[in-house]
């Protein structure tokens, strides 16, 4: 398949805590798609990073904690995390974030 699309078959889950696993879904240099998956209580720990993030809360609910911020979130909403704003998320219960980075997150790769 083209570098341009990413079919289910491509998708490659891998845990990066526990009950949180992160797919990169497409990337290039300056951009990135990757969607994480929770189970109920899973969290994304507090972290800060040089990219522009957007997320979209795909599935579930979760606290979201943006530059000391908590907010409730339930599928349908979503989020912006300017660079270098410490930030995370509780996953209240099964969840799935579908989260975009510019530029692409080579950390992930």
């Amino acid at each position: 398949m083209a570098d341009h699309y990413t079919l289910p078959d491509d998708i490659t889950w891998t845990e990066v805590a526990p009950g949180n696993r992160r797919a990169v879904l497409s990337h290039r240099p300056e951009a990135m798609l990757v969607a994480f998956r929770f189970e109920p209580g899973a969290i994304g720990a507090p972290h800060s990073h040089p990219h522009t993030q957007v997320s979209y809360v795909a599935e579930g609910a979760f606290d979201v904690t943006v530059d000391g911020v908590t907010t409730r979130l339930d599928a349908g909403s979503s989020f912006i995390v300017a660079p270098n704003l410490v930030h995370g998320v509780v996953a209240l219960e099964k969840g799935l974030l579908i989260d975009t980075f510019t530029p692409r997150r080579d950390d992930f790769l």
